[in-house]
């Protein structure tokens, strides 16, 4: 199994299994959130704690032949946390039955708060609610062996997989406490917060801060040397939260309760370097009164009903946004798609901010991003750095057509999505040189991937996956010898045999081929021009690629078909030509090489695609507005259009595209997504239901 779908399938059983803490305690589900988020953070600060204790270790100073011990500042450096020995996940799960668990853990709890100053943000007395032997096993749940040799940051991911299922539960804060990854990373990677004052008014989980980190961190620089976090929030359980998400990354930020309407605690007006938030869309409750001398306003309110409440707070989080950013300060946020063409005071609002030049990228995005929120959004992003001859303009890109399908309800952005609309975001700047790197990472990405899978010697997935069928080819040959001539399973077999020779002879001409694009890639030209040409000659890889794909699975359905239809018409099984078991287990083995190698093969061509996206659109390798997806719009313009600033108002229809390689498997991957989201619904309605009879004594 891939990696990631490796990870995916543990995330889904940590979250099942840690469901059994609410399951045995007297927690409802708004209650048990923290205590769950608690062990997961202390898993999760393990984790990175472990992953670079060697590599810290290594770097200390010896003094009389004896290595400095390690402190907390050799951690923050690396955006991770140090950990006293009480507070480290293994020393927890390895207490005897006869330890108070629950004192353990909030020793550790409080150890950490100690440490980076976090007095009352942990979850601490919780635990006392629950039994031991319940936390024992939610301790042990946590700790999966395959999890313990897992390489990079992978419970940084469960971390955020965990606060995604608790916003679809809504368990705390109506789920709005979190914002979806792929949107905070790509505002994070089209703001570019490399340096200065990250403000965040609606922050959250904190995802945004983190996501800025990460940035740097790509950059191969520390996020606590050249970024401060400043954050408000009114819920002081969020608070707890995003302190949390902050610690366990070896981050600190400064977040204060506050109403962000009513209230500046950080007095950050014109100070901001960058700003990044998604605030609640639609608010109209705000006091009119109380807000319209507020300093933050400089366009004005946007319109008061008769209950002398602000009609919309949209533009008041907008103007926020403007107001709290330096005269070179950048801004990203989400915004309802409503706000980007709404009328009356709100497009008075709207014109004057685009008449400021700060406006610089629009993006729609599609319905379902969100788990609280199933309305389309749009992502706004002002800069008041803007060149002079580019303050007239704004970038529009229409993305709503972008998207993974991640569960029945939810979507997301591939990383591979993502870098393609960074790529446009870079061309309209000017940055030719970052998408032509990405052009060429691609494709020497698809070149890596043909590679792994006709590598010499044993690694060889192509030759291992046609051993294994000639040894099932000749484990069969016995039994449909005897056969009549014109029996069904003889002609299946004729068939198998005929295209496992024919893949035989296919994965030698793909090897040679790689192999000539690998020397060829030693001396490629990386120019527009180079690179275009490049795309083009690599088609037949990716092409071979796909047959490769098409063959390996049909020999797999042969194989399977065969064994089938001799064992139920020929009642094969008794007969002692008929090796039923042994060529079960070859298809077995056979069945494991070919998913490890039908997803090298099938990445092979997904690279291969994401290049040709980008230079079938860009051919010039320069910006140029794209029918259905992107258009630079002039002032002018948008001021004809009653001044909106929705995409997908200006960028037009994107013409119709054939699939011409319809994935059938895709096809029923989403099928089963589809089935799988039902069922968990149907599982939930019944339990309800059932619950609902036993309480009216039915």
């Amino acid at each position: 199994m891939p990696q990631l779908e490796l990870i995916e399938a543990i995330e889904k059983r940590l979250w099942k299994s840690a469901d059994n803490l609410r399951a045995n305690s007297n927690f409802a589900s708004n209650e048990y959130f923290l205590p769950v988020m608690g062990l997961i953070f202390l898993r999760h600060a393990y984790s990175r704690y472990l992953l670079l204790k060697d590599e810290i270790e290594k770097t200390l100073p010896k003094r009389g032949g004896k290595t400095r011990a390690l402190t907390k500042e050799d951690f923050s450096q690396k955006s991770a946390i140090y950990l006293r020995h009480e507070a480290q996940y293994d020393y927890l799960v390895s207490l005897p039955d006869s330890s108070d668990r629950a004192g353990a853990i909030i020793a550790a709890m409080e150890s950490i708060e100690e440490d980076y100053n976090l007095k009352g943000v942990l979850p601490k007395e919780e635990y006392r609610a629950i039994e031991n032997d319940v936390l024992k096993q939610t301790l042990q749940i946590l700790n999966p062996d395959e999890l313990k040799q897992a390489s990079g940051d992978v419970f940084g991911r469960i971390y955020e997989y965990f606060l995604t299922q608790f916003a679809d539960l809504k368990a705390h804060d109506n789920g709005e406490f979190f914002t979806p990854v792929s949107l905070v990373s790509l505002i994070a990677n089209i703001i570019e917060p490399k340096d200065g004052i990250v403000l965040d008014p609606a922050c959250g989980s904190g995802g945004m801060f983190v996501q800025s980190a990460h940035f740097v961190e790509r950059l191969n620089q520390s996020p606590t040397e050249h970024l401060t976090f400043k954050g408000m929030e009114k819920n002081a359980t969020t608070i707890r939260l995003a302190k949390m998400n902050l610690t366990v990354h070896g981050l600190e930020g400064d977040i204060l309760k506050a109403i962000t309407y009513y209230q500046d605690p950080h007095e950050l007006f014109q100070k901001a370097d960058y700003v990044m938030a998604n605030p609640p869309f639609n608010v109209d409750e705000v006091d009119a009164d109380k807000v319209k001398n507020d300093s933050r306003l400089p366009f004005g309110l946007p319109g008061v009903n008769k209950d002398e409440k602000v009609s919309n707070g949209n533009y008041l989080w907008i103007s926020y946004f403007y107001s709290y950013l330096n005269e070179k300060g950048r801004a990203g946020f989400v915004m309802s798609s409503q706000a980007s063409s709404a009328g009356r005071d709100e497009a008075k609002v709207r014109q004057k901010l685009v008449e400021t030049g700060a406006v610089e990228v629009m993006v729609s995005i599609r319905s379902n991003f969100f788990y609280t929120r199933t309305v389309p959004c749009e992502l706004w992003f002002l800069n008041k750095a803007k060149p002079e001859e580019m303050k007239d303009s704004v970038l529009m890109i229409d993305a709503r057509n972008i998207f993974r399908k991640v569960t029945r309800k939810i979507y997301d952005f591939s990383p591979e999505q993502e870098q393609n609309i960074l790529a446009i975001v870079w061309l309209y700047r000017g940055e030719t040189e970052r998408y032509l790197q990405l052009v060429s990472r691609y494709c020497k990405t698809m070149l890596k991937e043909a590679k792994s899978s006709v590598n010499s010697g044993d690694e060889n997935l192509l030759n291992q996956f046609c051993q294994k069928m000639t040894l099932f080819l000749d484990s069969a040959r016995p039994y449909i010898i005897r056969l009549a001539g014109d029996h069904a399973a003889k002609e299946i077999f004729s068939e198998l045999e005929g295209e496992v020779t024919q893949v035989s002879e296919e994965i030698t001409g793909f090897a040679k081929a790689t192999s000539h694009e690998l020397k060829l890639w030693e001396k490629q030209d990386t120019s527009n021009g180079g690179l275009k040409k490049a795309v083009d000659r690599l088609s037949s890889l990716a092409d071979n690629s796909h047959a490769l794909v098409t063959q390996v699975d049909l020999i797999s359905k042969l194989a399977t078909r065969l064994i089938e239809t001799c064992e139920k018409d020929d009642q094969a099984k008794g007969s002692d030509l008929w090796s039923g078991r042994d060529m079960n287990r070859i298809l077995k083995d056979a069945e494991g090489i070919r998913e490890e190698l039908v997803f090298d093969l099938k990445q092979v061509r997904y690279f291969w695609k994401q290049a040709h996206w980008l230079v079938e659109r860009f051919p010039d390798g320069t910006y140029r507005d794209v029918e259905g997806l992107v258009k630079c719009v002039s002032r002018s313009e948008i001021e004809s259009n009653d001044w909106s600033l929705t995409p997908g108002r200006y960028v037009g229809v994107a013409p119709e595209e054939v699939d011409e390689e319809f994935d059938f498997e895709e096809a029923l991957r989403d099928i089963h997504i589809e089935l799988e989201g039902l069922n968990a619904e149907a599982a939930e309605l019944a339990g309800i239901i059932q619950k609902n009879f036993r309480e009216l004594g039915i």
